[in-house]
């Protein structure tokens, strides 16, 4: 009776085991699945933010055009109602200008914010700043043309030079843009390695205990290296001893004509996963 009674008691506790076990894992899979939708409604937010501030700022250019247009009928005719509708437009235009300046700085501002990254972004950035700077051209002929008639609008003058700071703006602010993603691109792919005896690599605290890279050691000992460049690295030595940690899978240790010892990274971002300092003893 008590072996029966043992045997229920099991079967039960394994049921309530798994049933637990099945509870947890459905627990996870929701939180799991509610965390991606918020991702997804995230970036379906920017993106729509993103979408909308472009639009304005199309729409904008689009207006600007059609004032151009309608100034280059009204340079046309004669007397105060053509001047009239001249200054009329141009002001139009100046004003639509500066809030097409601010929508592309607001969209800029969105990109640089944004969880959405990619290089159609930048190109659409680069293209809105190009057509900024090409209805500044237009706005400097159009005002050359106004003053051969004598119709000069004292805001245009205001319009253009705002224009110029801040094309001049953007393109710096690009620059340095490009200038910080170079600088981190490079750290990103800079490693540093260094291969020596048991006594050169004690001598420069890399080895201490028989334990490697541990405080106060000297950087300076190494050698920097471009991961993506630098693949292979000639020991000089028949005996070879990895210190640092890296997986077995990314690179081999072969021997020369020499009989000495080569390293061969074979996959530079798994290699360098682990570790971006290279400890190798010789003998």
């Amino acid at each position: 009776m008590k072996k029966l009674f043992l045997a229920a008691f099991c079967v039960l506790a394994l049921a309530a085991c798994n049933k637990s076990g099945k509870d947890a894992q459905r627990l996870a899979s929701e939180q799991q699945r509610d965390s991606l939708e918020r991702i997804i409604a995230q970036k379906d937010n920017e993106i729509n933010d993103m979408m909308s501030t472009l639009n304005d700022i199309e729409e904008g250019f689009r207006e600007i055009s059609e004032a151009e247009d309608r100034v280059t009928v009204a340079k046309r005719g004669e007397g105060a109602s053509a001047s009239a509708r001249i200054r009329e437009n141009m002001q139009f235009i100046q004003q639509t200008m500066k809030q097409n300046r601010e929508l592309i700085n607001k969209l800029r501002q969105q990109v640089r914010e944004s969880s959405v990254k990619g290089e159609q972004l930048k190109r659409t950035l680069e293209n809105l700043t190009a057509q900024l700077a090409e209805k500044e051209q237009m706005l400097q002929q159009l005002r050359a043309e106004l003053d051969a008639k004598d119709i000069h609008i004292a805001e245009l003058d205001e319009t253009i030079a705002d224009l110029h700071q801040d094309v001049a703006s953007l393109k710096d602010e690009g620059t340095k843009k490009d200038a910080t993603i170079d600088t981190q691109d490079k750290q990103l792919n800079t490693a540093w390695f260094v291969f020596g005896t048991k006594k050169e690599l004690k001598e420069q605290k890399i080895l201490q205990d028989g334990k490697v890279l541990q405080s106060n050691f000297n950087k300076e000992y190494f050698t920097k290296i471009d991961i993506r460049v630098d693949k292979e690295i000639k020991l000089y030595s028949k005996s070879a001893e990895m210190l640092t940690a890296h997986p077995a899978s990314s690179y081999t240790l072969e021997r020369d004509a020499n009989k000495q010892y080569v390293l061969r990274i074979t996959n530079p971002q798994q290699f360098w996963s682990t570790s971006k300092y290279l400890v190798i003893q010789v003998k």
